[in-house]
């Protein structure tokens, strides 16, 4: 899906306040990937807090939204901030999706696989509700992340053998049960019963301490509501909008210097020379027949 100019300007008043780079480019890849139009049937699957179906509704008329997640504070969250938009929000268990066969259009599956004690058995519970030529859009924490992006588990792997998986440090493989090799990736997609294209890997370069910067320390005060109005303003989520861009505002100061080192990830030459990603991506289709 290519944006429209006018999409373009949506999403980047919705992603303006985002501080992790990694985040915003798989907001994007996603989008792009699965190719919405109007009318489609779309679950967003491990919605959490809702933001990925907050985009689709504003870059997509009339679509479809189901999403589910096992989180009930996330959920709740969610359907405060989807009020009114035509999302239908339900906990469930990925195992047991609460959907008949072929509901679907598109899924969206970011960040999932990597909590599932048996991934290929969530992916092909996500194929079943998938209709015959329905688009999959995925995407996990690569094994080989940048030391930048999460420095406390590079330091724990490197110390002492394995990494901290639970707690405030816990960092990218927060309570996961594995990081993903691109083959391994590809393994399991394809035996689920999935024709994938090639697996894209997202974002090289980034603010150093990303991780612990943005979710150790800043989602834990945004939900707490310990941060005052005018600084949630400028660095919720969920509040991009109501970001002015201000350059008397230091926030914007910072999110500035974050985005200037993601600039790099935009050059293709540069990134051909890398191993170290924060993301895998991929896209794939449910066969006919």
């Amino acid at each position: 899906m290519a944006f429209t100019p006018e999409q373009t300007a949506k999403l980047d008043d919705l992603l303006r306040n985002e501080s992790d780079v990694a985040y915003k480019r798989r907001v994007r890849t996603m989008l792009e990937y699965l190719a919405l139009e109007p009318g489609l049937a779309v679950f967003d699957c491990g919605a959490g807090m809702g933001f990925y179906a907050l985009c689709m509704t504003e870059l997509v008329a009339g679509l479809r939204i189901w999403g589910l997640d096992r989180d009930e504070h996330a959920l709740a969250f969610a359907r405060q901030a989807l009020a009114g938009r035509p999302v239908q929000l339900s906990r469930g268990d990925i195992y047991q999706l609460p959907y008949p066969d072929a509901t679907f259009d598109r899924v969206v599956m970011t960040e999932v696989l990597e909590h599932l004690r048996d991934d290929a058995a969530g992916l092909r519970e996500v194929l079943r509700v998938l209709r015959p030529g329905g688009i999959l859009a995925l995407t996990v924490p690569y094994a080989r992340y940048p030391w930048w992006y999460d420095p406390i588990n590079r330091a724990a792997m490197a110390l002492r053998g394995r990494p901290i998986r639970q707690g405030p440090l816990a960092g990218i493989w927060a309570n996961h049960e594995r990081l993903y090799e691109r083959e391994q990736l590809e393994h399991v997609v394809r035996e689920a019963g999935l024709v994938a294209e090639p697996t894209a890997f997202l974002t090289h370069y980034c603010f150093p301490g990303t991780q612990t910067l943005v979710y150790t320390v800043g989602k834990g005060l945004i939900e707490r509501g310990l941060l005052p109005e005018f600084i949630s303003r400028s660095t919720h989520r969920f509040r991009g909008r109501e970001n002015r861009r201000s350059r008397w505002n230091p926030l914007n100061w910072a999110l500035a210097v974050i985005n200037w080192c993601d600039r790099w990830n935009d050059d293709p030459e540069r990134l051909a020379r890398k191993e170290t990603f924060v993301n895998l991506a991929a896209r794939a289709t449910k066969p006919h027949g």
